[in-house]
């Protein structure tokens, strides 16, 4: 049966967040692997009351097939939101799509051909390597700084022929990188000068716990790119509810595939995120998840200095689900995880990351969907197995 498989399955391989994630449903296990929230700051009621609205007063078209673009008036929420942020968007300029993840399939599907040049950060978000990964096409990396993007090497690919540089700019995933003014400015500044599509991924920008709100490079570039967003880390990931901006031209293309894809996303769905955002003060949510998550980011920060060996680094986010390690070289964060599991506590190993292999001493640890106590307890866990390996 193998030889009757398409040659791209041979260059994908499985989520390795996915299959870590099964390893860990021993409930006895402590877990920071996973990219999820935090289902206790879940509006359950809320989104109760707004599945019964809707049915009680729209029944049936609830459930009939819909447009591609996505309900308008959902659309219109969204646009208004962005405009409270300071950016003015236009609802016929977004498509909604199942999730974000759909976003980078179809943008994928858009415009990679094999062997065109796709340029993302290193560490790059797994989601995307993967996705993209379908479309055969040649990763080039720019290492991440504390501050963004090395500007250097970024314009070094850029010369090499990118077609485009798919970035997180806020709070990135996996390693909790935010994107200074002046690197945002950079970066739109070279994505113009090279023509160069700037695809920014924002699924954590409105969870800042520390500093000040930058504008998106979206907003700084004059030639045309994508603005992606989603209502799974502010509302509930379970409806699958993503968006993507984008000019008219690419706008038109990018519906072209989606309809391939779904046809549309589930009515159902944008339906009760409508309402729900409609009767509910979606911004006073925000600031519960900012609050809860900002404390569980400071207590996971106070137990690694407490714990953590000395030669173990990390990036201290402002904002977003996610902290990252560095151990020193040599360490393989690989063999620290084996150890890990056995002491019932779970990470991410960083390698998965890296798409050219590296990585091999970093990892990545989630603090939004665990509370104080259990952070303190497997953060000392884990500090004692990384004291095995450093000693």
């Amino acid at each position: 049966m193998s030889d009757k498989f398409a040659r791209r399955m041979g260059t994908v391989h499985r989520s390795f967040i996915r299959e870590i994630l099964k390893v860990t449903a021993d409930p006895e296990i402590i877990s920071f692997a996973g990219g999820l929230p935090n289902p206790e700051l879940f509006p359950v009621h809320a989104m109760d009351t707004a599945s019964r609205e809707v049915f009680a007063a729209v029944g049936a078209s609830a459930l009939q097939y819909s447009t591609t673009e996505g309900d308008l008036g959902l659309r219109t929420i969204i646009a208004s939101r962005y405009e409270q942020r300071g950016l003015q968007v236009d609802p016929d300029s977004i498509l909604v799509t199942t999730g974000s993840q759909q976003i980078l399939d179809i943008v994928a599907k858009v415009f990679l051909d094999r062997g065109d040049k796709v340029v993302i950060e290193r560490p790059g978000y797994l989601g995307a390597i993967q996705a993209f990964s379908f479309f055969e096409p040649e990763f080039l990396t720019v290492t991440l700084e504390s501050d963004g993007p090395n500007l250097v090497e970024l314009e070094k690919r850029f010369e090499q022929g990118a077609k485009c540089f798919y970035a997180v700019p806020n709070f990135q995933n996996p390693s909790g990188v935010t994107y200074s003014l002046e690197k945002r400015q950079a970066v739109a500044e070279l994505a113009d000068k090279y023509g160069v599509l700037f695809i920014e991924d924002d699924p954590y920008g409105e969870l800042r716990f520390l500093g000040e709100d930058l504008p998106s490079i979206y907003s700084l570039c004059h030639e045309p790119g994508l603005l992606c967003g989603s209502f799974s880390k502010i509302a509930a990931p379970g409806f699958r509810i993503g968006w993507v901006v984008a000019e008219k031209e690419v706008y038109d293309k990018l519906v072209i595939a989606k309809q391939a894809s779904d046809l549309h996303t589930s009515t159902v769905a944008q339906a009760i995120m409508r309402r729900y955002l409609e009767t509910n003060d979606i911004g006073s949510h925000v600031g519960l998840i900012k609050e809860r998550y900002g404390r569980q980011r400071q207590c996971m920060v106070e137990m690694i200095h407490q714990y953590f060996p000395v030669g173990v680094s990390i990036i201290e986010p402002e904002g977003g689900m996610f902290l990252w390690g560095t151990l020193p070289e040599g360490v393989s964060s690989m063999d620290v995880f084996d150890t890990a599991i056995k002491k019932k506590v779970a990470f991410v190993p960083g390698r998965p990351f890296y798409v050219d292999g590296s990585g091999e001493n970093t990892l990545r640890l989630n603090f939004s969907n665990s509370d104080e106590q259990k952070i303190e307890v497997g953060i000392k866990r884990l500090g004692e197995c990384l004291k095995e390996f450093l000693q």
